[in-house]
């Protein structure tokens, strides 16, 4: 799915901090035309690209590059990281030397997930910068709950400096691809099993989400494998992966102008019942979705 980051012409790309705690992302398989940078802080993350997981621990840098889809399919309760993006713009006007050549273009493995580990000094010069950067940004909660949410939301990125935003993309872009390669690459990809591939295709495509014995069988194989080997694979139950694809819906369902009530969008988002989506709510957030979601759209019935 291509992604539009819709970008004003002012910002060179965004950056936020994103964290497990408040990031209410949405995680279908998405790609988009900026290059993506992401730096784990805290915890770990894991994403799926081309049949293969990936799970990258603190001080890792790694870069999704546009042609490259790609799915955030589990962070740690902890996880905290810095999600920037680099329009295309951007990487021509600031590269012009050899060294530079390759953000111009998608790695020759191109189901590989391009990453390092920084040392310690550079790790804190990157954070600094990229907290520094930050500091004229919209809020943290805000970036968290609508950044990345796709054609159905009216959400723009904005800076009130964009100029300092823009040279402190231009920065981060070429320092951290001037220590992908000096730093120690990561290259611990897991390959999925055919069935897991499967469910990960048929979970993002259903609206309505198969029971577990159709998409067993639409797997090929049997409910307690398909659920043993998902679990091992992608690093959660996969009962706890389908709840977040029906949390993920119930806010695309939530922000549409004529959802009327939050009841309607647990409905139409797969939930079998209020009970059952307040629980799921509550344990992803930490708090209960009438209370998270007041400050979000004060105007709407709840």
């Amino acid at each position: 799915m291509l992604v539009n980051l819709k970008l004003d012409r002012e910002y060179d790309g965004l950056l936020y901090l994103a964290e497990s705690a408040r990031n209410l992302q949405r995680i279908e398989s998405h790609h988009h035309a900026e290059l993506e940078l992401n730096l784990v802080v805290q915890g770990t993350i894991t994403y799926v690209m081309n049949g293969c997981r990936f799970t990258f621990s603190p001080r890792t840098i790694l870069w999704l590059f546009p042609d490259q889809e790609h799915q955030l399919v589990d962070r740690s309760v902890n996880a905290r990281f810095y999600v920037v993006a680099f329009k295309p713009s951007l990487i021509n006007k600031s590269c012009h030397t050899a060294a530079y050549e390759g953000l111009k273009h998608s790695p020759d493995q191109r189901d590989h997930i391009l990453s390092t580990v920084l040392d310690p000094k550079s790790f804190d010069l990157v954070c600094n910068v990229l907290d520094s950067s930050m500091r004229s940004s919209l809020d943290a909660d805000l970036l968290n709950r609508e950044a990345g949410f796709g054609p159905a939301s009216s959400f723009h990125f904005a800076h009130h400096d964009p100029d300092a935003l823009n040279a402190g993309l231009h920065y981060l872009l070429l320092f951290c691809w001037s220590k992908q390669f000096s730093g120690q690459s990561r290259r611990d990809a897991v390959a999925l099993h055919p069935a897991v591939r499967r469910a990960l295709k048929l979970l993002s495509e259903d609206e309505n989400e198969q029971d577990l014995a159709r998409l067993a069988r639409a797997c090929g194989t049997s409910k307690s494998h398909l659920s043993r080997t998902f679990h091992r694979q992608i690093g959660v139950p996969l009962n706890r992966y389908r709840n977040s694809l029906r949390l993920a819906r119930f806010f695309e369902q939530y922000r549409r102008p004529d959802q009327a009530t939050l009841s309607e969008a647990v409905y139409a988002a797969g939930f079998g019942s209020y009970a059952q989506f307040y629980k799921v709510f509550t344990q992803a957030y930490g708090c209960g979705p009438r209370e998270c979601l007041r400050a979000r759209q004060p105007g709407k019935a709840q």
